[in-house]
């Protein structure tokens, strides 16, 4: 996906920007010998500690859903950061858990194959609720393959807590750099780009310098539908719920985009549920997907929902492989 002129910008810093690498100014500084470097980075971790929030704010939009809800990812997401001495292929991948279901296997599966791709392997931690046994699991996973583990979440997290956590992840990977930040507020992101970036191969870029991502428009448009489901509907469904694009097109003479989307889910208690009373969740759901979109895409979108019953849909691998899964 290429990135478009109204959408492509970055977040504003938190409150504690000045731990931040600053790197304003360095475009026309960046000297010809200076080797460039492009590579994979894979972003991996157990569910729910913030990868893909660190992911949207590197690439400067949204590019996953993200939910306060653990295993909100599903697909292996990329999102390319070009830098004049560095192109950042970031990988966001579903979280490391354990799963017995269809579904549950083939994002665990997604997230594996993730690791043996990469260049550089960065280990997502929750630096406020510290390190949970899933976290221990997973750097016993990943090995000497984690050049940094990033401790998330320093927005949250009390100095007692922050520093317990790294400690004990330097313990558990002492061969990584411990680099601590904050993926909703910036805080000290930049130094963690910078840091990846120098751990990279020599090469040339891998992509496009306006393109910021593999994923299509059609694939943003579901995870931004499906985000606002998890968020609205909180525990009442769980999440054997997808998004399908039916229909995507563009009508330019009329700064109009218009996507027809059908919501899966298995039982019809659960389209009841998504629906709502009189049909108020389903809109307030369209609704809020709606104004993300045309943030995004920088147009007017008009956005038709339908709610579909598909019998365990998370269980037929026919399903889960039309959906990318």
């Amino acid at each position: 996906m290429a990135a478009r002129k109204r959408c492509a910008r970055q977040l504003p810093c938190g409150s504690m920007c000045p731990k931040v690498t600053e790197r304003e100014g360095d475009d026309d500084r960046v000297s010809a010998a200076t080797p460039h470097r492009a590579g994979f980075v894979t972003l991996v971790g157990r569910p729910n500690v913030g990868k893909s929030t660190l992911l949207n704010h590197l690439v400067g939009t949204k590019l996953a859903a993200v939910s306060a809800k653990p295993q909100t990812t599903r697909n292996r997401i990329v999102g390319i950061v070009t830098r004049p001495e560095a192109q950042i292929v970031l990988v966001d991948t579903p979280g490391i858990h354990a799963g017995s279901t269809p579904l549950n296997s083939r994002m665990v599966a997604t997230a594996r194959q993730s690791l043996g791709d990469a260049d550089v392997v960065v280990l997502v931690v929750d630096g406020a609720g510290g390190l949970a046994a899933g976290d221990r699991e997973v750097a016993t996973e990943v090995g000497r393959r984690a050049r940094f583990v990033a401790v998330n979440k320093t927005d949250r997290a009390t100095q007692g807590a922050l520093l317990a956590t790294c400690a004990e992840a330097s313990r558990l990977l002492p061969d990584a750099e411990i680099v601590p930040v904050s993926a909703l507020t910036g805080d000290n992101v930049e130094r963690l780009v910078g840091l990846v970036a120098v751990a990279l191969p020599e090469g040339p870029s891998l992509y496009p310098a306006d393109q910021v991502s593999e994923q299509s428009e059609r694939f943003l448009a579901s995870e931004i539908v499906r985000e606002q489901i998890i968020e609205q509907t909180r525990d009442e469904v769980p999440y054997t719920t997808a998004v399908v694009i039916d229909a995507f097109n563009e009508e330019p003479a009329r700064n109009l985009l218009v996507i027809q989307a059908s919501v899966l889910v298995e039982r019809p208690t659960q389209k009841g549920i998504v629906i709502g009373e009189r049909g108020r969740r389903i809109r307030d759901i369209g609704q809020a997907a709606r104004l993300q979109l045309e943030a995004i895409f920088g147009c007017r979108v008009f956005l038709e929902l339908h709610v579909k019953v598909v019998r365990e849909w998370s269980k037929d691998l026919r399903v889960l492989r039309e959906l990318g899964l």
